[in-house]
């Protein structure tokens, strides 16, 4: 079995493939409707040279018609394959033979089907593309557009994509379908560079795709339809070189459900479903995930256009004061400030405002608009120069003739002064005057969702922060410290590691850990008791007995040495009940740690992304709470901090009811030591647990923990 490939396609190895100068029509045909016929009719206003090629034929109507590829005058840089799928592969070492420099191949009935032999067929093809260099689309795929040569490489009746301008997506899809679908909407004014559908993926695939776009400078944005591959760190590679080249990736994640997720012994296989692994992987490499299909193209539109913010706050003129409110709402649930306008603003918007409208923001004009058009755009400018916005969002709530006009008036101010106007289209006349105005405007993004503008311009600020920050380095863990970490994983003989032994470990890594000692009897017990100080817990130590509290082996609070032997006596007889009859190291006392908030810090190595960090709130609530945040492991500590914002809960580290507030910054380096352990023992740790982390002011001490080694 061939290994997985861990890199992506350049643009120079997919230039030929998806920028042709020359394309074969493998099975051209005169038959109506058959996928050659459409080929070579969506080829006619191709800018570059195009050859049927078919046997049967001499000629398709002007042009000569050749009977296999070898016999072409040139080694076409594309070739198209319209055969059915018992002829494929054959056709495919014939391109090879001739020297194509990649193919696209339409046929299905491979791997999508589950059988095994259909399997091999689409594991062959793979398997000549890696010998023989020669890349491949498909199979099961409908095809790419590439709207600067006007190359329609596809048999669907597509709608005609002009040439892009600079503000243009680049559109991946692994549904063609949707793919295609999304193209559509050039209709109403959006401008496309690429249709770029990957099907069953045998070779190029959409991680790829996305690598060839990011250096493509006809695209300004790349927005992606996926639903999911057996590599997702190569698409994770990709979008890391997206943002460097700071090209705006838009993805809408298909396949949410929580199937994928596996049980786990520990909280953290809970908590770290696979779509929010997904999610977590691309916000990591600064990718914009959407939740809708149907926002999709319109964010990405809004990233082509956009400039960097010039400040976080969003300024909203109306003239409904319902619209007004709603956008107001919007703009609170995704976090995107509205700060109130300067006085020197307001005595402009008080000049042309009636005092039944709103000079504060959001800004309501009223219906007297009709009657003075222009106060819209002077308040929309007074708006634009106050230092406080970044952006003008102006809902759309009536389709007509004066809707045309309002686009470029934003267009102009917001080009004045380099920033960016938002116009919300709420009428159900979706294509009303104004909506192909709005989208072709350089400065003026369109949505047709209140929320789904108000969630880009929270990703837009998201990702100007992000940038801001620069790269964030880690000191690297001593090699010292790597190796007695990895002796004492390897020394552990159980299912897990100890909580005491887990504990050690950690502490290697500057985890602060709550003090114990390992005791055999009851007088033992007592004595260390004593030791430590009162109030102490008692828990009984076993390497197969991961949750002790299921097992009753755990007792809290005891504040006497007659509370000690009681406890004592009844986690050994509680440890002696469990069947099969586990393993005893003796009973652990700790100090009793005073109350706190109480987080979850979970990490696991995933087969697809590698080693994840989860953080959640509600210690042993946490699975019923679901406030937990996941990311890639490891994080630095600002990008730790960034998990800890993003919980609900997060208010509660800033003190709550009389409780002091956590020291966030000590937290969020302990969740960075902690995600540094799990990158760098990828090869031994499957889970790892830490519940509960207890956290009072500036003393964070991990009470209990749970490493689960990697067994051969």
């Amino acid at each position: 079995m061939q290994s997985k490939r861990t890199t992506v396609y350049t643009r120079s190895e997919l230039s030929k493939l998806l920028d042709p100068a020359s394309i074969a029509v493998i099975g051209a045909s005169t038959r109506a409707g058959s996928f050659g016929e459409r080929v070579l009719h969506n080829l006619r206003h191709y800018g570059g040279r195009y050859y049927p090629v078919n046997a049967r034929y001499q000629t398709i109507g002007e042009l000569t018609c050749y009977p296999n590829v070898r016999d072409l005058p040139e080694a076409v840089d594309c070739a198209v394959i319209t055969a059915a799928r018992e002829a494929v592969e054959e056709i495919v070492l014939d391109c090879v033979k001739a020297g194509v420099g990649g193919a696209i191949i339409f046929a299905s009935g491979y791997s999508e089907t589950g059988r095994e032999d259909r399997i091999a067929q689409q594991d062959r093809l793979a398997a000549i593309a890696r010998e023989s260099g020669i890349r491949i689309v498909g199979p099961n795929c409908i095809g790419v557009v590439n709207a600067t040569l006007d190359s329609r490489i596809t048999f669907m009746d597509i709608t005609p994509i002009p040439r892009p301008v600079p503000h243009a997506v680049g559109i991946i899809s692994q549904s063609g379908a949707l793919g295609m679908a999304l193209a559509q909407g050039v209709v109403r004014g959006l401008s496309v560079s690429h249709v770029l559908t990957s099907g069953n993926s045998c070779d190029v695939d959409m991680a790829d795709y996305v690598n060839y776009l990011v250096d493509d400078p006809t695209c300004a944005s790349i927005a992606c339809v996926f639903e999911g591959m057996s590599t997702p760190r190569r698409l994770l590679l990709a979008a890391e070189n997206a943002w460097r080249a700071d090209k705006p990736l838009v993805i809408f994640k298909m396949a949410t459900g929580e199937q994928g997720a596996q049980a786990a012994m520990s909280h953290t296989g809970s908590l770290a479903g696979s779509h929010e692994t997904y999610r977590a992987a691309f916000r990591k490499v600064g990718a914009v995930v959407v939740d809708d299909f149907e926002s999709l193209m319109e964010t990405a539109a809004f990233f082509a256009k956009a400039p960097a913010p010039k400040a976080a706050g969003a300024a909203i003129v109306a003239a409904s004061g319902g619209a007004a409110i709603m956008a107001a709402d919007r703009a609170e649930q995704n976090g995107v400030p509205m700060p109130q306008p300067s006085d020197a603003v307001r005595v402009i918007l008080e000049s042309r405002i009636p005092e039944f409208g709103s000079s504060r923001n959001p800004c309501d004009v009223t219906a007297q608009v009709l009657s003075d058009p222009e106060a819209l755009g002077v308040c929309a400018g007074a708006l634009l120069s106050d230092p406080r916005y970044g952006v003008l969002v102006s809902p759309m709530t009536y389709g007509y003739a004066p809707s045309a006009k309002r686009p470029q008036v934003y267009n102009e101010l917001a080009k004045q002064h380099g920033k960016m106007a938002c116009v919300v289209w709420q009428t159900e006349w979706q294509e009303g005057p104004g909506v192909v105005e709005a989208n072709q405007c350089e400065r003026v993004a369109l949505f047709r969702s209140m929320n789904a503008c108000f969630a880009a311009l929270a990703s837009w600020q998201w990702r100007a922060d992000k940038r801001a920050a620069g790269a964030q380095t880690m000191t690297p863990t001593q090699a010292a410290t790597i190796t007695q970490a990895k002796h004492l994983i390897a020394a552990a003989s159980g299912a897990t590691v100890t909580e005491r032994e887990a504990k050690e470990i950690l502490s290697l890594y500057g985890v602060p850990v709550v003090g114990e000692q390992l005791t055999q009897t009851a007088d033992e017990a007592v004595a260390a008791a004593s030791k430590l100080g009162f109030p102490v817990v008692m828990k009984v130590e076993s390497p197969d007995l991961p949750h002790k509290t299921e097992a009753g082996v755990i007792r809290l609070n005891l504040r006497s040495e007659a509370d000690v032997r009681t406890a004592y006596a009844a986690v050994m007889a509680n440890a002696a009940k469990v069947s099969p009859p586990p393993r005893i190291n003796g009973v652990l006392v700790q100090p009793m740690v005073p109350q706190g908030v109480e987080l979850v810090i979970g990490a696991r190595n995933d087969p697809l992304f590698g080693p994840l960090i989860v953080v959640g709130l509600g210690g042993i609530l946490v699975e019923l709470l679901k406030d937990s945040a996941l990311s890639p492991a490891p994080v630095t500590a600002l990008e730790a901090r960034g998990m800890l914002l993003r919980l609900k809960g997060y208010k509660l580290l800033e003190g709550f009811r009389g409780m002091a507030a956590v020291d966030v910054d000590k937290l969020a380096e302990i969740i960075s030591r902690v995600s540094r352990f799990a990158a760098d023992h990828t090869d031994q740790i499957a889970e790892l647990d830490i519940n509960p982390l207890i956290c009072g002011g500036d003393q964070i001490t991990a009470v209990d923990a749970l490493i689960v080694p990697m067994r051969k």
